[in-house]
């Protein structure tokens, strides 16, 4: 940590009354941002703080950043779970803010039996954060694309996947001619349904965290405007965690429930296009993990590969469109390769 941001936050603590003598500050590893965070923890206070560095070194990093502050206090003020944001150095890219306990969903999970009931509540969460964060959103915040489109679809997840994974992570052809046609359908499929409202973009077991009962959500700087089953999708065949099919069942329908209250129109276009909005997804972590392994170097996503691979396998067999048939060929090939998969589909589908 640089002298100048241990002297920002020296400054923080003087306006929260606590002494500036003594306080820990303790490194949190990071994973696939190049962001980093710190834990803040003043010898005379119970609670911490998160600092957060991302000096903006070019238009993105100083867009992601102004995307991290702003949607983050938006989301704040309307008592969604995020952490408040308590000061910003916008020229220096430094955020200090609550601290929502070390514990995310995905370490929960494995140490719980049935992990079904944290996920309802998650769910429950995840379906106010879409229709309440709309209210107010300016899109002008948003620091990638403001909305979840087609062409989104392509560059940043379907193209993605073909380069980072088809080509750099596995070294095959460089062309797929055979996959832009599916890929277009794919597209298709996914906007179909209404693309007004909130989207996290990363909804998934390490952005949420759990502290006595308490659910936080955390990583909101993608977020923008896109469809209601994204990020329900993103949750559900998150890698990291690896719910069966039947939880995911089970959870797609308590979802639905939560829906069908609010508003009954919403339901059947969330049924039609949740498992091209799951395929959307699972292109873009296969694309992300290979990336993060190949270029970045960051070789611990690389674990995730297989779980990710068969999940997209599963997902391109259970919506058995012929408009996808030659990238559900092409993964199954991919996915006999790898081994066997004794909890995935019938290799036929």
């Amino acid at each position: 940590m640089s002298p100048d941001l241990k002297e920002f936050i020296l400054e923080f603590l003087k306006t929260r009354g606590l002494g500036s003598d003594q306080f820990t500050i303790e490194p949190i590893p990071q994973d696939g941002s190049k962001r980093i965070f710190w834990r803040i923890t003043p010898a005379s206070s119970e609670g911490s703080y998160i600092a957060m560095a991302n000096p903006p070194v070019d238009d993105f990093t100083t867009r992601e950043n102004m995307a991290y502050v702003m949607i983050g206090r938006h989301l704040y003020s309307k008592n969604i779970p995020v952490p408040e944001i308590h000061c910003f150095d916008h020229l220096r890219g430094w955020v200090i803010m609550e601290d929502l306990g070390k514990i995310s969903l995905q370490h929960l999970v494995f140490s719980i039996k049935n992990p079904l009931a944290i996920y309802e509540k998650v769910i429950e969460i995840l379906f106010r954060l879409q229709v309440e964060g709309t209210k107010g959103f300016d899109i002008s915040w948003c620091c990638q694309t403001q909305r979840y489109d087609r062409n989104m679809m392509r560059q940043y997840e379907s193209n993605y996947f073909r380069d980072s994974f088809l080509t750099d992570y596995l070294g095959l052809k460089k062309d797929w001619h055979e996959l832009e046609g599916p890929f277009d359908h794919l597209a298709e499929m996914s906007s179909r349904p209404h693309s007004h409202f909130f989207l996290h973009r990363d909804f998934q077991s390490r952005n949420i965290m759990i502290s006595n009962d308490n659910i936080g959500i955390i990583d909101w700087q993608g977020a923008r405007l896109g469809p209601l089953g994204y990020d329900l999708a993103s949750l559900l065949i998150d890698p990291y965690v690896g719910l069966s099919f039947q939880q995911r069942d089970h959870l797609v329908k308590a979802y639905l429930v939560l829906v069908k209250v609010h508003n009954p129109s919403w339901v059947e276009p969330i049924k039609k296009s949740f498992s091209y909005l799951a395929i959307q997804r699972n292109l873009q972590i296969l694309g992300a993990f290979s990336f993060l392994t190949t270029v970045r170097k960051k070789t611990h996503f690389e674990t995730y590969i297989p779980t990710a691979l068969k999940t997209l396998e599963e997902l391109l067999c259970q919506v058995d469109d012929p408009g996808l048939y030659p990238l559900r060929d092409a993964v199954m090939e991919l996915a006999l390769k790898s081994g066997p998969n004794p909890a995935g589909p019938d290799k036929n589908c």
